[in-house]
């Protein structure tokens, strides 16, 4: 009797870890995240509107986002610099907000040095714009790299029904792309590192 107690105790404590934990999210970081999922598979061309540090191969090259996999936490969206598809923007839905890697990948596909920075959001933000500042990974791989004015860095993403925006400021530094998502244009190839 006791052994039959204890395997039916096993069993009942198993079902309640058999399935993983849901993702919570509030309603601005669903809303943020399902406007980039809604263009899953579309590119879009961008310029650069704002670079207080310009001119730079970002203003003479053509650029292109693609929104190009997508699943409910997870979007991958590179951005291609010409011929260079080094980056890929990772957005991920964390239980605890949205966070922004920038992933950097040398030609072979391997992993840049200066790879995966970015940040976590500290607040609701709104449907159409989220705040990332820089995490503690991100600080230490800076100061790693003799970049600490990098530290202060918060990356900005706006969607609206025209318009994505990527956005870089920090003190003395503002970094803008716009994307017009009216005009969507054939997809480039898969970014370094990745697979078609």
């Amino acid at each position: 009797m006791k052994k039959s107690l204890a395997l039916l105790a096993l069993l009942v404590s198993g079902t309640a870890f058999g399935r993983p934990a849901p993702i919570v999210s509030i309603a601005t970081h669903d809303a943020f995240f399902d406007k980039i999922a809604a263009h899953c598979g579309k590119a879009y061309q961008g310029k650069v509107t704002v670079d207080n540090q310009g001119p730079s191969k970002f203003d003479k090259s053509k650029l292109v986002m693609h929104v190009r996999r997508c699943n409910h936490i997870e979007l991958q969206v590179p951005f291609h610099v010409g011929d260079d598809a080094s980056r890929t923007w990772i957005i991920t839905k964390t239980g605890s907000g949205l966070s922004l890697k920038h992933d950097h990948r040398l030609e072979n596909g391997e992993d840049d040095p200066s790879t995966m920075y970015g940040g976590h959001t500290t607040d609701a933000g709104f449907a159409n714009v989220q705040s990332f500042p820089a995490d503690q990974y991100s600080k230490e791989l800076f100061v790693s790299q003799g970049i600490p004015q990098s530290m202060g860095n918060t990356w900005q993403m706006y969607i609206y029904d025209d318009k994505f925006t990527y956005r870089l400021v920090r003190e003395g530094r503002e970094f803008r792309v716009d994307f017009d998502l009216t005009k969507p244009i054939t997809p480039p190839k898969a970014p370094w590192g990745y697979k078609d």
